[in-house]
Parts: structure tokens; C-alpha cells; sequence
């Protein structure tokens, strides 16, 4: 058995991406490479001197033992693709790995699942739960016993007051508010700005102040 470091990979090249590569640098780890379905066509090689290895296809090759996988799909078009990369990756034995930006405070008295990643300036109060590949944005803060559940992207400048619920793969858009104890149905989207002050149920877009119902699914 090889005694060498698990290789870091990205998968996406993007913006998010970005932000990661330069998270991971202040947790003292070295990215490996990005892997990037679209890389050809946006025209680029590298991203912040880290080489584009190719597409997700060049993961195939690897041993899942040996490599540590960051999801850096970002964006609120992005969310199912997020999903889909992190299930299908996880269902061939790789892992993901938390990234925590060191200016992000982050209670002992929480807990953190699987490839969530925690940016600059983001705040975790006690008594939190955030699920699998869930995004706390650049700024975002929880405060106590908010449960959020996988795939969830909190954008920058979200907040959550105390026991609010975020299911599933819903958005909080920048700058958004929700007040304490209201629910968020999954696959739901909260706009930029949005005030919520009533639960949201699953599966629509709520704008606003106070927030209310504008459609079905993303914005």
C-alpha cells in the first residue's frame, strides 16, 4: 500500500471553483488539479496555475482510495448538476473533503457533514446540523439549531436566524434573511434580498418583503 498523499482534485473549473483553490491554499493543501466537462469550450488550461486535467472522465482512471474529491460547482443554475456530480462520485467509492475557510467561525457545538464547504466570513452558531455538499457562502451565518439538509447553497450574505429548517437542495439567494423557526421546503428557492417571515413549501421561488410565492422552481 502506497504510504504517498491522496491526490486533491475540483471537479468544475468555474468561478466557485476559484474561491476554493484559494480556500485550499489557506488550509495549507495543495490542489492537485480541476477537472472541467466544459474546459474546451471556455478556452482554458489552468486556474490559478492549477491545471484543467480534462473532463470528470479523467477521475475514472484513479483509484477512489487515493484521491480526495472538492465539488466546486457553484451558482443557483447549478444546483442539480451539483447534486449529480457529488451522488455519482460518492457511488464509486471517492470521498469528499469539508473546506473551511480559517476566517470562518464554526461552533465545536455543531455538526458538518460530508464535502461542506464553508467560506470566508461565514458564521455557525451551536447546535447547528448542515447536511452532505452543502455551500455556506462567502459572509452567510447560521445562528443556533438551524438544520440545513444536502446539496442546500446559502449565498453570500444569507442569514438564518435561530431553528429555521432548510430542506434538501434549496437556494438562499445573496443578502436573503429568514427569520427564526420558519422551514424551507426542498428544492426551494429564496431570492436575493428576500425577507422571509412564513414557511416555504417545496419546490417554489419566494421573493420579496415579506417574501412570497413568484413561481415553481429556480430563478
Amino acid at each position: 500500500m502506497s504510504n504517498a498523499p491522496p491526490e486533491l482534485i475540483v471537479i468544475g473549473a468555474g468561478g466557485h471553483a476559484k474561491v476554493l483553490i484559494d480556500t485550499l491554499r489557506l488550509m495549507s493543501l495543495n490542489v492537485t488539479g480541476l477537472t472541467d466537462n466544459d474546459s474546451r469550450q471556455l478556452g482554458y488550461d489552468h486556474v490559478l496555475g492549477v491545471p484543467v486535467l480534462g473532463g470528470d472522465s479523467e477521475l475514472s482512471g484513479l483509484a477512489p482510495d487515493m484521491v480526495l474529491l472538492v465539488n466546486g460547482i457553484g451558482g443557483i443554475r447549478a444546483d442539480k448538476l451539483r447534486k449529480s456530480v457529488f451522488e455519482h462520485f460518492k457511488a464509486k467509492g471517492f470521498r469528499f473533503i469539508n473546506v473551511i475557510h480559517p476566517s470562518a467561525v464554526v461552533s465545536v457545538e455543531c455538526s458538518l457533514g460530508e464535502g461542506v464547504q464553508i467560506m470566508a466570513g461565514a458564521l455557525i452558531q451551536p447546535g447547528c446540523k448542515v447536511g452532505d455538499d452543502t455551500i455556506i457562502n462567502t459572509g452567510a451565518a447560521l445562528d443556533h439549531d438551524c438544520i440545513l439538509g444536502c446539496h442546500v447553497h446559502l449565498a453570500p450574505g444569507a442569514t438564518l436566524s435561530g431553528f429555521v429548517s432548510v430542506d434538501d437542495c434549496a437556494h438562499i439567494g445573496t443578502g436573503a434573511n429568514v427569520i427564526q423557526q420558519v422551514k424551507i421546503g426542498a428544492g426551494s428557492t429564496v431570492a436575493a434580498g428576500a425577507t422571509v417571515i412564513n414557511d416555504v413549501p417545496a419546490g417554489v421561488t419566494v421573493a420579496g418583503v415579506p417574501a412570497g410565492v413568484i413561481g415553481q422552481g429556480d430563478i
